[in-house]
């Protein structure tokens, strides 16, 4: 129920491995006669390729575009590879330690590492950021359902675009339904497995986003109606420097899906199948990345908001524009419903393990089940309705919670190497993740926390 440290006899590469002991991090289906919890379905290939990849990719897609507004389109598209091949690193180093370590969580591992301290610490990290993220799925289903401000500017939601301004189509009310009717269901499912469906349909969903605005950006290009992108950031003083770093949270938010990979590699038929399933949907997002980045700000170019579906409420220039801003912004927000309760699966867990460290296994017990996922629904719809801005979320998020996730925490462990399994070449990697984790996102925080101060001045 918790991602406390697991030691189980022995790990087999099929259906027999056990991930039984009361404090495992998965939610078994079913109890044995004598107690003991039955054994999982061996989930497959597809299904773990899909909701890994919808761990990754979610909300911070969406806030690529900007980011390429910030570094130019060339270091920023070096900057995704980067980060996909960084992600790769840390999460092979983790993956590792939990093989020697015999654990099935991350905070297993952490725990093994760095004792009670380490694990709570990763489990205070992976709440707060899950907490973050799911407060930004639900602002952008509010921009694009109702309708969002920005600059003075209002851009239109879908539901005001077709019914007009009601107080039905308010974010409140449209993020109350959506709560009660999608994430709700969604979120009362016990397995990982039990949502690959779901998860195959957002990964489409996705991917449909990004080949509309992809095949709308190279049909304005072709016409000519495109200005030439700008390749390079334009710094004409030290504050824009600075402003350069405010990029990393978000691609660091980008890529974190930690938290779920002992839960896929948990309900795997085959163990040693997880780095191959890690690989490739590491490749399978920073394509999504890649293009949504390149197409996103080539048909945006400086006008890019923060969130991008907010631009498509304009005239596109091309014929059925309307059409084709309602399918991208309709068919993403719906992505993001499916995305929900992925993260929302690694939270609950992790705040049960905090709250509830002794209690037995979380799918046994119903009512501390559905306490805590009512309770951590009400906290996140209502921080989306006061939270103004995703970027605001995500620079928080980015730079905290999430940069000790994904690379702070395993290279840590791999520093300390209590099994002595690490290669010279693992901790100078691990140094240097640290070192430029530290750095970039110290200078991010820095950077947003003069802006703010200058604003709030002026």
């Amino acid at each position: 129920m918790t991602i406390a440290s697991v030691s189980p006899e022995g790990r087999s590469k099929g259906k027999g491995k056990d991930v039984l002991e009361e404090n495992a991090p998965l939610l078994p289906s079913s109890l044995k006669g004598d107690g003991e919890f039955d054994e999982f379905n061996g989930a497959s290939f597809p299904g773990a390729v899909f909701n890994l990849s919808t761990s990754i990719v979610g909300a911070g897609i969406m806030s690529l575009p900007a980011t390429m507004k910030v570094l130019g389109l060339v270091p920023g598209m070096v900057m995704i590879v980067l980060f996909a091949f960084l992600a790769e690193a840390s999460i092979e180093l983790l993956i590792r330690f939990s093989r020697v370590g015999k654990s099935v969580s991350y905070g297993g591992v952490m725990g093994d590492s760095f004792g009670n301290v380490g694990r709570m610490l990763l489990q205070i990290c992976v709440v707060v950021n899950n907490v973050g993220v799911m407060i930004v799925y639900m602002i952008i289903i509010g921009d694009v359902l109702s309708g969002t401000s920005s600059s003075g500017v209002h851009h239109s939601g879908v539901l005001e675009g077709w019914f007009g301004e009601h107080w039905w189509t308010g974010r409140f009310f449209v993020l109350l339904v959506t709560t009660l009717v999608v994430f709700a269901p969604l979120a009362s499912f016990k397995r990982v497995d039990s949502l690959s469906y779901t998860s195959a349909l957002s990964v489409a969903l996705a991917v449909v986003f990004v080949v509309i605005t992809a095949g709308i950006a190279i049909v304005k290009l072709l016409n000519g109606s495109i200005p030439m992108p700008k390749l390079f950031p334009v710094i004409p003083n030290l504050e824009s420097i600075w402003n350069l770093f405010t990029a990393v949270p978000v691609l660091v938010t980008a890529f974190i899906c930690h938290f779920n990979v002992h839960s896929i590699d948990n309900e795997l038929e085959d163990s040693s199948h997880i780095k191959p399933i890690v690989r490739t949907s590491l490749a399978l997002c920073s394509t999504v990345y890649i293009a949504t980045s390149f197409f996103g700000y080539l048909l945006f170019g400086e006008s890019t908001l923060h969130d991008v579906l907010a631009n498509f409420d304009t005239n596109l220039g091309i014929p059925y524009s309307a059409v084709f801003n309602d399918v991208v912004r309709v068919s993403y927000a719906v992505h993001l419903m499916l995305v929900f309760p992925m993260i929302f699966h690694a939270l609950r867990l992790n705040l049960d393990g905090l709250l509830f460290p002794n209690a037995r296994p979380l799918s046994t017990d119903n009512c501390r089940f559905t306490v805590i996922s009512v309770a951590l629904l009400s906290v996140i719809f209502l921080a989306a309705n006061f939270i103004p801005s995703i970027w605001d979320a995500f620079q928080f998020t980015g730079a905290t919670a999430a940069v000790c996730i994904g690379f702070i925490f395993p290279a840590a462990m791999t520093i300390r190497d209590p099994h002595g399994i690490a290669t010279l070449r693992d901790k100078l990697l691990s140094v240097i993740m640290i070192v430029l984790a530290v750095l970039s996102n110290g200078i991010a925080i820095y950077s947003d926390a003069y802006s703010l101060f200058n604003t709030a001045k002026a």
